[in-house]
């Protein structure tokens, strides 16, 4: 199985016994209960599905939920007391996976789950993951880009080659220094800041029609395929 967040501001007898449920299933749960550090969460280090309340605090979530489309198709469902038709609407035209409203059944819960993450390995599985844009030619490690030969240090292209395997994914600055600084143990995570902006410098200029690393404020970057 795999690693089920659980953001709420409030802990409720529901929410303890769905916790059960999940771990008999064979889940591992975290919960958090700020919006802003979910967001983060999520970004940085996906869970296998988030389980998301439309009011933690700080940032709501709506509000987390419209930020990660904008980044990624992580499955999130809406685990909520708002049952109006008009929040299910809206939590499910902005890209929600499901909606639940409490009080629930926990066991209804952990089958949604289960067809949300079926659902969305099949779609994994459908889609070809690495950038269709980068190449690695050789044993060396050259790189182009859409047909663009790139002069790259050996720093940018471990950066290059994390980033392109995983479109769409932002990687956290210590993901990055773990794939660019395999070998270092006293590095800084801002140095990958430098490297980063050399190699978009490189990107630009071999094809400067596209912004191909884009910045995801206070958690990393990730690689931008072209829209299809």
């Amino acid at each position: 199985m795999g690693r089920i967040l659980l953001v709420e501001d409030e802990r409720h007898d529901s929410a303890s016994l769905l916790l059960g449920h999940l771990l008999g299933a064979g889940h591992e749960i975290e919960r958090i209960g700020d919006g802003e550090a979910a967001l983060e969460r999520i970004l940085g280090e996906p869970p296998a599905l988030t389980l998301l309340d439309v009011v933690p605090p700080r940032i709501d979530g709506i509000r987390v939920l419209e930020k990660v489309r904008s980044h990624c198709n992580h499955p999130i469902i809406m685990l909520t007391g708002r049952s109006h038709e008009a929040d299910r609407l809206l939590a499910l035209d902005m890209g929600a996976d499901d909606y639940v409203c409490k009080p629930f059944s926990p066991r209804e819960v952990v089958a949604r789950i289960q067809t949300v993450l079926r659902r969305h390995s099949q779609w994994r599985d459908s889609v070809a993951r690495p950038s269709t844009a980068v190449r690695f030619d050789d044993p060396r490690g050259n790189a182009c880009l859409e047909g663009q030969a790139l002069t790259l240090t050996r720093r940018e292209l471990l950066l290059l080659r994390a980033l392109s395997r995983d479109p769409g994914r932002v990687f956290t600055r210590s993901k990055l220094l773990e794939a660019a600084f395999p070998e270092a143990f006293d590095v800084n995570e801002r140095a990958v800041d430098g490297h980063i902006k050399n190699l978009r410098k490189k990107l630009a200029a071999a094809v400067p029609s596209h912004e191909w690393i884009r910045s995801v404020y206070g958690v990393g970057f990730s690689f931008a395929e072209r829209p299809a």
